[in-house]
């Protein structure tokens, strides 16, 4: 995957009376290359406000998270309505810390970038093809039936959380920490 990110405007503690941040050097290592078996969660919101939540195959490429979903299935309607929206990483390797992604997910439609995620996705063992700005592949589980579109999240915000609270000695290190990177 390509690294592109820009640096956080701000880096606090989320736990009050705490001094000490996790740096985002560490947040952005996890995020570029994530633990076997990590799983990642999006979080979209319905029409009528309520959340949606849906387990998904997401990757950090230039900066931002990608990942795919076809336009009926219910996060791409929610999408197209309201392209708010969350992704949050987890896993069971320590030591642990869950990324919590919020911004503005939207759609690619520039060709060319298009066929280069498609490869990069497949490069990652999901087989894509690139045609015009939509991608088809095997049906997904969390995709919905093809023609997909591939959706950039850029982040105005991550939060980092040690695993179970930093319960164990490997996640001691890490500190629960929040960057910014866009006022809103």
């Amino acid at each position: 995957m390509t690294s592109a990110t820009r640096a956080p405007l701000s880096e606090t503690p989320t736990v009050e009376g705490q001094t000490e941040t996790t740096p985002w050097a560490v947040a952005l290592e996890r995020l570029e290359h994530p633990a076997p078996g990590q799983n990642h969660w999006l979080a979209t919101v319905r029409p009528d406000g309520r959340p949606h939540l849906m387990p998904i195959i997401a990757f950090w490429i230039d900066g931002a998270f990608h990942f795919l979903a076809g336009e009926g299935t219910r996060k791409g309607r929610n999408l197209a309505a309201d392209e708010r929206c969350v992704i949050g990483t987890g896993n069971l390797t320590l030591p642990s810390l869950d990324l919590i992604v919020e911004g503005n997910a939207k759609p690619i439609t520039d060709e060319a970038t298009v066929r280069r995620l498609a490869a990069e996705f497949g490069g990652e063992g999901w087989p894509l093809e690139a045609r015009g700005s939509e991608v088809y592949g095997p049906h997904g589980p969390t995709a919905g039936p093809p023609p997909y579109a591939i959706y950039r999240l850029e982040p105005t915000q991550v939060i980092g959380q040690p695993g179970m609270f930093g319960m164990f000695e490997d996640d001691r290190h890490l500190k629960p920490t929040r960057w910014v990177f866009r006022d809103d």
